[in-house]
């Protein structure tokens, strides 16, 4: 009797030390990236031109939408926003940075205003269409420009997924729009070092 016990107990042990060693399971995709996430040098809303390499050592959430999207883009970077929030101190190890798709409207100071009201850390940059096109390409983002409404003007579809670059500048994970701010933030805490 008492070596059942023993070996039920063992048994009990094993299956509860085994469930704690699953694998992570992401809130999006994963990306195996063979190497670098393509760069750019483009005009931020700090005034100055940025690259991913300047934010090296941080997680980097890199977001293509626009100041004057109706719906995707605020519900998004409320999203990071709030996961932000969640992470505390922690957020000071993460840069989000959005990339306009609409360089006609989207000025580095109307960028900056818009980022802000999100997060203050928040930054967002711009370019030529000619470098927004391109870039988009490079990280397989679709986005198009169709007549709006009379009172809006042009409006842009766009992909709406939010990737993210690791500290060594890697692309590995892209997260689908709709992840929450507790998943984003749960996802984020994970791939901390």
């Amino acid at each position: 009797m008492k070596k059942t016990l023993f070996i039920l107990l063992i048994v009990a042990l094993l299956a509860i030390g085994l469930a704690g060693c699953r694998p992570y399971t992401y809130h999006g995709t994963v990306m195996q990236s063979p190497g670098d996430a393509p760069d750019f040098n483009l005009m931020s809303s700090l005034g100055k031109k940025v690259s991913l390499e300047d934010y090296r050592g941080k997680l980097v959430l890199l977001y293509f939408g626009y100041t004057f999207c109706p719906d995707v883009c605020p519900a998004t970077l409320a999203e990071l926003g709030g996961a932000m929030d969640i992470l505390g101190d922690d957020a000071d190890n993460v840069q989000v940075i959005m990339i306009s798709v609409d360089p006609q409207r989207d000025t580095p100071e109307k960028l900056g205003e818009y980022v802000a009201h999100f997060n203050p850390n928040f930054i967002g940059v711009t370019g030529t269409e000619e470098e927004i096109a391109a870039l988009a390409t490079l990280y397989g983002v679709f986005y198009e420009k169709h007549e709006g409404t009379e009172a809006t003007g042009y409006l842009i579809d766009h992909t709406a997924t939010v990737m993210v670059i690791d500290e060594d500048g890697a692309l590995k994970l892209i997260w689908p729009f709709g992840t929450t701010a507790a998943d984003i933030a749960e996802d984020l805490k994970h791939m901390m070092p």
